[in-house]
C-alpha cells in the first residue's frame, strides 16, 4: 500500500487503493517478465483474481472503478493508456473507494513490525529441510530448499500483504465502497469525486499556484469524512420501514429521528455544495490562467506589429518619389498620345 500521489503510473511493487493510490483505468506494463499481479475484485475486495507469472514483454491489466485495491510485483511499472472502460449505461457513473487518509499510516508500521520475521521465513523452511534430511531423505532437503527460495522471492511482499490485508479487514470502519451506499448517497459522493477531481487535475493546482499542500491534505480528508457520513445515513435509510409498516405510535417516534437524518442529509448535501463551488472557482482560475498565457503569448510578439508599423512609416516616405514617377509617366503618355495624333507624311 503506498502513500503517493494519485498520478498516471504505478511503481512495480506494492499494494494500491483503486481510486485513492490509484486510478481506475487500463494499465499497460513494458515487461512483466515472471511478475504478478493482484487485482482485488468484489464488495470490500473478497474476491481477489490474478495472474501469474506474467510473460515476457508488454502486458496490460484493466482496473476497474469497482475494484478495492490493486497489488503488484513486477520489475518496471505501470503506466494508465487509457481510462476505466465504461459500462452499459453512458450516462452512469460509480463512485471510487473511499479510505480514511490516516489509515495507510496507521497500517505501515504494523507491517513493519513484521519484517523481521518475515525475513527469518526462509531460514526457518532450511532448517526443516536440514531437519528431516536424516528421516526424509535428500529429496525432502531439495524440496525445503526450493521452497525456502519460493519463500524468500515472494515474502517481502505476499506474507506482508496478507497481514496489511487482516489488519485493513479488522478496521472496516475505515473506508466505504460503493456497496455501502445506498443510490442517493453514491449520486452525491460522484459529485464530491467529481469536485475533487477538478482541483487536483486543475493547472493552478498542479503548478502550485493554489496552496497545492492544504488541498493535498484538505480534499482527502473532506471525501472521507463524506464518504462516511453517506454511509451512515444510508445504513439508516435501509433500516426504515416502508410507508405504513409501523404502527400510529411507533410511527411517531421514528418522526424526530427521520427528522434528525433529513438534517444530516441538508449538513452534508451543503458539504458537497461548497466542494462543487470551490471545483468551480479553480475551474475559472484555469480558464484565467489561459487566458493569462494567451496574452502573454500575444504581448511577447508585440514587437514583431512595431516593426511592421516602422516598415509602413517608411512606405509613407516613398510617396513623393512614387509620384514624381508617376508625373514622368503621364509626361510620357502626353507625348505618345500627341505623336499618334499626327498625320502620316504621304
Amino acid at each position: 500500500m503506498a502513500s503517493g500521489t494519485w498520478n498516471e503510473s504505478i511503481p512495480g511493487i506494492g499494494t494500491f487503493f483503486v481510486g485513492i493510490d490509484i486510478a481506475p483505468g487500463r494499465y499497460r506494463c513494458d515487461d512483466g517478465k515472471g511478475g504478478w499481479w493482484v487485482r482485488f475484485t468484489g464488495p470490500r475486495g473478497g474476491d481477489p483474481v490474478g495472474s501469474w507469472p506474467l510473460p515476457a514483454g508488454p502486458t496490460e491489466i484493466e482496473i476497474s472503478p469497482n475494484d478495492f485495491a490493486f497489488e503488484t510485483h513486477v520489475r518496471t511499472y505501470w503506466r494508465r493508456v487509457a481510462d476505466a472502460a465504461s459500462g452499459s449505461d453512458p450516462g452512469a457513473s460509480e463512485p471510487r473507494p473511499v479510505t480514511d487518509p490516516t489509515l495507510r499510516a496507521e497500517l505501515d508500521p504494523l507491517v513493519r513490525r513484521r519484517r523481521p520475521l518475515v525475513a527469518l521465513a526462509p531460514f526457518t523452511v532450511l532448517a526443516a529441510g536440514f531437519g528431516g534430511l536424516p528421516l526424509l531423505g535428500s529429496m525432502w532437503l531439495l524440496g525445503m530448499t526450493m521452497l525456502a527460495a519460493l519463500v524468500a522471492i515472494g515474502s517481502p511482499t505476499l506474507f506482508l500483504d496478507l497481514h496489511r490485508a487482516h489488519e485493513l479487514d479488522k478496521r472496516r470502519d475505515r473506508y466505504v465502497t460503493p456497496d455501502d451506499l445506498d443510490d442517493d448517497a453514491r449520486a452525491l459522493l460522484t459529485r464530491v469525486q467529481a469536485a475533487v477531481d477538478t482541483v487536483r487535475e486543475s493547472k493552478v493546482n498542479q503548478e502550485g499556484l493554489l496552496e497545492r499542500a492544504e488541498n493535498a491534505v484538505i480534499l482527502p480528508r473532506e471525501e472521507w469524512e463524506i464518504a462516511h457520513a453517506l454511509a451512515r445515513q444510508s445504513r439508516l435509510r435501509a433500516d426504515e420501514p416502508g410507508p405504513g409498516g409501523e404502527l400510529p405510535g411507533v410511527e411517531a417516534a421514528l418522526r424526530p429521528l427521520r427528522e434528525k437524518l433529513d438534517r444530516s442529509v441538508t449538513a452534508v448535501t451543503r458539504r458537497v455544495e461548497a466542494l462543487e463551488r470551490y471545483a468551480e472557482r479553480v475551474r475559472a482560475a484555469d480558464e484565467a490562467l489561459l487566458a493569462q498565457r494567451r496574452v502573454d503569448e500575444i504581448t511577447g510578439r508585440a514587437h514583431e506589429y512595431d516593426e511592421l508599423l516602422a516598415d509602413t512609416v517608411r512606405d509613407d516616405l516613398a510617396l513623393p518619389e512614387i509620384e514624381h514617377l508617376t508625373e514622368r509617366t503621364d509626361d510620357l503618355l502626353t507625348v505618345l498620345r500627341a505623336r499618334l495624333a499626327e498625320p502620316e507624311d504621304e
